[in-house]
């Protein structure tokens, strides 16, 4: 783990120094939404059908994820791509993701999110409905979703990420403000469920907790495989197994 830090560090600094790129299409950041601003999205434009190759989302495919914070706490995090569809507020259309996330044993959190994937290939992230369990019964609901209470949408994937691109990933003031920089996209990358090459390396980040940073690792036909905090914690996340649906 300490040979892969040091390699996305180098990375990291790489991507950060990157030149901006001002063509066109949703794979440049000319295109990409940023911060805070508005974005007006044709409905037209989108569809359910997730074929992103570093964010797949076919229907039925699963992963399998062991998380660990930084106290040592860990859990098991299932995520299922359903065959359910949900008209977002903006009036697009968008994929349902079920997580499951136990402890123990025990549910502690499940949720849905919502996607959807744009004619170019980047997959836009609409919202999601969280809720938090404690001995088995609902104790807390969190929600957000694109078109409401002034909430935007982001982009969890670009269409054709390299290394330097920015967008943010949703904006809900002062609840989800999560912002992305692409820092390598020809990593490699290992985990329980496998070895991986030509991963795509993500820096997250938010304005409201400035002190945190975290990497996450994509491959291609798979999604996410590795994720670790490297500034405010110690936290990591890694696939266990996953299924590829239809």
């Amino acid at each position: 783990m300490a040979t892969a830090l040091v390699a996305l560090l180098a990375a990291f600094t790489i991507g950060a120094c990157g030149g901006d790129d001002d063509g066109k299409g949703s794979g440049s950041r000319a295109d990409l939404p940023q911060g805070s601003e508005p974005v007006d999205l044709d409905p037209a434009d989108f569809t359910t059908r997730i074929d992103n190759p570093y964010r797949p989302m076919p229907v039925g495919s699963r992963r399998v994820y062991r998380s660990t914070d930084s106290e040592g706490t860990v859990q098991r995090v299932e995520v299922k791509v359903t065959p359910r569809t949900k008209r977002i507020a903006n009036g697009i259309h968008a994929r349902v993701v079920r997580d499951m996330v136990i402890e123990d044993g025990e549910l502690v959190e499940a949720g849905y999110d919502w996607y959807a994937q744009d004619s170019a290939g980047a997959v836009w992230y609409l919202g999601e409905e969280v809720k938090e369990y404690e001995d088995g019964k609902a104790k807390a609901t969190s929600s957000w979703q694109a078109g409401v209470d002034g909430a935007q949408p982001g982009i969890v994937m670009a269409a054709k990420p390299q290394p330097g691109l920015t967008y943010r990933q949703m904006h809900y003031a002062g609840k989800e403000e999560d912002r992305a920089e692409v820092l390598s996209v020809d990593e490699r990358a290992e985990a329980p469920a496998g070895y991986f090459t030509d991963v795509v390396t993500i820096k997250d980040s938010s304005p409201l907790e400035p002190k945190v940073r975290e990497y996450k690792l994509f491959a291609r036909g798979v999604g996410l495989v590795r994720a670790f905090e490297v500034a405010g914690g110690s936290g990591h996340e890694e696939l266990l197994g996953y299924s590829k649906g239809r």
